[in-house]
């Protein structure tokens, strides 16, 4: 793995309008053709797309409607911001009690809990605990500092207890909560592209905020995924083609806001409760989503030197780091994969 300057691969003809990276790369024009079916919902706090194509149009209708209903129960399950999901019921039994939950969130809270201990705590789920932050756009808001103060010590993997047996998690302190946002969308979108493939659709794209997952190809050809550059998100920096897999983006530069001068971002030190000041984004490409969960957000915050000795023993993913140098870091994969 070494830097490389994007020199002329920024620039050459990969550059185009934001609004394609929706849907991917070749995929809109790939619309006109009946085959090629697109559906898009509101799901997870972002939109969430749906392309299949080489299968009639009522088969991808009703394979689509039911990809969308499993991830919605998903959701349901995993949300901080429903008082009906489980995640809720865990902060509301804080510090009393375990509660019992299904085997999606507890499977998720076990990858949580293996990317905390690998990245020594640079991912934490617990961060929810910082409660003070809104980066909804009307509705920004900051917290002072004695409320961070206050919560830094209901900050804690080690204090969300798994039991396989019973079927349970338990925070131990109260006043924790759990936000998944970093850990839980990957599965949740895995959950959609095998109900698809369960429902006989063997080519599908589901894009959700970032993170895309392929099968199979368009129209005969690979799928084709922009990688926007955090530091100017309406270019890209490349493009790699993929079949089966994953291409799965942490940046700062979706939910963000300035204030007094100041710019804020959602993906928050779990050290600090305030915005991670390491690398602006991170893009990570894998045959399967379990290898590269939760690994943007910990490079987030780990930095570009501990993100690559995370990485190294990796050979299975490839990456880009965008820092705040004017040279990305890719590794030797994912520098071919742009090439190519």
């Amino acid at each position: 793995m070494h830097a490389l300057s994007p020199s002329g691969l920024a620039r050459r003809r990969y550059l185009t309008a934001a609004p394609l990276l929706a849907l991917g790369m070749f995929v809109l024009p790939a619309l006109a053709d009946s085959s090629v079916r697109h559906a898009s919902r509101r799901l997870l706090g972002t939109r969430v797309d749906i392309v299949t194509d080489g299968v009639p149009a009522d088969a991808a209708a009703q394979a689509i409607d039911a990809a969308f209903a499993e991830m919605g129960r998903l959701e349901r399950i995993m949300s901080r911001y429903r008082p009906d999901s489980q995640v809720s019921a865990l902060a509301r039994a804080a510090g009393k009690h375990p509660v019992p939950i299904a085997p999606e969130l507890m499977s998720a809270l076990r990858l949580a809990s293996e990317v905390s201990a690998r990245s020594q705590g640079a991912f934490d789920i617990t961060v929810g605990a910082f409660e003070g932050w809104n980066f909804d756009p009307g509705h920004e808001q900051v917290p002072g500092q004695a409320e961070l103060t206050q919560e830094r010590p209901l900050v804690n993997y080690r204090d969300v207890v798994l039991d396989s047996t019973r079927g349970s998690a338990y925070l131990r302190r109260p006043g924790m909560k759990l936000d998944l946002g970093g850990i839980a969308k990957l599965p949740i979108l895995q959950a959609g592209m095998d109900v698809l493939r369960q429902q006989g659709i063997s080519n599908a794209m589901l894009n959700g905020g970032g993170d895309v997952l392929v099968s199979g190809r368009l129209q005969g050809r690979d799928w084709r995924i922009g990688l926007r550059d955090p530091l100017a998100p309406e270019r890209l920096l490349g493009v790699v083609a993929i079949t089966d897999g994953v291409v799965a983006s942490s940046g700062d530069y979706e939910r963000c806001f300035a204030r007094d001068g100041q710019r804020y971002h959602h993906i928050l030190d779990p050290r600090t409760g305030l915005p991670t000041r390491g690398p602006h984004g991170v893009t990570l490409v894998a045959r399967k989503t379990s290898d590269v969960n939760g690994l943007g957000a910990a490079i987030m915050v780990a930095g570009t030197a501990a993100g690559r000795s995370l990485l190294g023993p990796m050979a299975n993913v490839d990456a880009l780091i965008v820092g705040p140098g004017s040279h990305p870091w890719m590794s030797e994969g994912m520098a071919t994969r742009m090439r190519s």
